[in-house]
């Protein structure tokens, strides 16, 4: 059935269930027991939602049974979100209440003023209901020793190759998929690539994340109790990083990895699972010349002899302290939101994973097999082998995380381009002084 003739559906189910309602009650005041829980999230726009077309049918079953309605009044992306929650907070002059239910990261809860507003939800959930959820997935929301941000949708950090190009590349140098594993070998391909072609072979999203991940797989830490740390063990992956980058082998645009792919700019991108949508079938090069190309997904690579890690992503579901009734009403709403096969029903749609350890073993294999989407039946495949080989990496509970997330984020591609143009200009440079210069910049922005 499709969307639009659902929400007719929908809409039509509404109306009989009220004129039922006004026939039964002859003029009773039932309808004002029902309690309305507001919700803002980020999956889709009010239009054309996923959880919004779940938000309805609770309201139309479950909703109507129990007497209560939920009604999404914000939807919007992540970062909108944040600053929404954290002025509605804060209070003053124009500003939104907070919404009963939110979705947000736990570096949001960490950024409010009195986080002791939410619930924790281990005063609901038993230790079975609990132990229903990927452990990884449910522990990233314990913030101060309360369970404040409940998963409902998680995603993680993938390699996406456009195989038409790769292939093409392979069969000519005598590289596989494989070599793609590993940092080292990415890296190894990128400037051999290069090399052949003079452009960029990977694009990354989140250089951050990189190093944080990278240093955790070794067993050892990004990060201090006032800021981060720039060490021995941070320069030894910052060499094969920094040098491919300078050399050429790393896209260092502006824009998103997806857009890289899209033009023919890089050949893989290092990107949230969740960007799924936003890559294209197509190649179109600078020339207007388009090709078809094959969109496929790997694991997150690893470092040779580290652990095997994922960045552990996606947001998670808060409740706002307000009553018994509506907190009891709330937490009905979210149980049956988050049924194991009505879980993967909604994260498959949305591009995310199942959030439930059911939900993986049980429903998730057949719900791939549903898929249309070449990519995403990939992506799937991917979530489900990583799922089985891969911890799921949560950065540090550190208040200071945002602003150097962002502060890192925003010069260390600047830096690296600007050493990357003088190293090209000149013949017979010595890559290692471009490298040891880049770095003593960052780590001067950085303190």
């Amino acid at each position: 059935m499709k969307r639009r003739e659902l929400n007719n559906l929908i809409c039509i189910l509404l109306a009989v269930i009220l004129c039922c309602s006004l026939l039964v009650g002859c003029g009773s005041k039932a309808g004002d027991q029902t309690i309305t829980l507001t919700i803002w999230h980020v999956y889709g726009e009010q239009s054309d939602s996923p959880l919004n077309d779940l938000i309805d049918e609770f309201n139309v079953t479950v909703g109507v049974q129990k007497g209560i309605s939920v009604k999404a009044t914000k939807v919007s992306d992540t970062n909108t979100l944040h600053e929404a929650v954290l002025e509605s907070e804060a209070g003053g002059p124009g500003t939104e209440d907070l919404p009963d239910i939110f979705v947000a990261y736990p570096k949001t809860v960490l950024a409010m003023n009195d986080n002791d507003k939410l619930v924790d939800f281990n005063d609901y959930l038993t230790e079975e209901e609990k132990s229903s959820f990927i452990d990884d997935f449910i522990d990233e929301g314990m913030i101060n020793d309360r369970l404040t941000v409940l998963p409902i949708a998680k995603s993680t950090e993938v390699l996406f190759v456009n195989k038409t190009i790769f292939d093409r590349f392979a069969e000519k140098n005598g590289v596989t998929l494989d070599d793609l594993g590993t940092w080292e070998g990415l890296f190894e391909v990128a400037r051999l690539y290069n090399e052949k072609t003079g452009k960029p072979f990977i694009a990354d999203d989140y250089l951050f994340n990189y190093f944080q991940m990278g240093l955790a797989a070794k067993g050892e830490t990004l990060f201090s109790e006032n800021g981060i740390v720039m060490d021995e063990e941070f320069e030894k992956i910052w060499e094969p990083m920094a040098d491919t980058a300078i050399d050429g082998g790393i896209w260092l645009g502006s824009g998103y990895a997806s857009e890289a792919l899209r033009t023919g700019d890089a050949v893989v991108s290092f990107a949230s699972s969740a960007g799924v949508m936003y890559y294209s079938d197509t190649v179109t090069y600078e020339d207007n010349t388009t090709e078809d190309m094959e969109l496929i997904t790997l694991p997150s690579p690893v470092y040779k002899g580290g652990d095997k890690l994922a960045m552990n992503r996606g947001a998670g579901l808060c409740l706002l302290k307000t009553n018994d009734e509506r907190e009891q009403a709330a937490m009905t709403f979210l149980r049956w939101l988050l049924e194991p096969e009505r879980n993967v029903d909604f994260v498959t749609k949305a591009g995310y994973m199942p959030v439930t350890k059911k939900g993986f073993s049980d429903y998730l294999p057949d719900a791939v097999n549903t898929l249309d989407s070449p990519r995403y039946k990939s992506l799937y495949n991917t979530f489900m082998d990583m799922q089985k080989q891969y911890k799921f990496y949560t950065p540090p509970q550190v208040n200071y995380y945002l602003d150097k997330e962002t502060l890192f984020e925003k010069n260390i591609r600047q830096i690296l381009a600007e050493e990357a143009v003088d190293f090209n200009d000149k013949e017979d440079a010595d890559i290692d002084t471009y490298r040891n210069d880049a770095l003593e910049r960052l780590k001067v922005i950085m303190e």
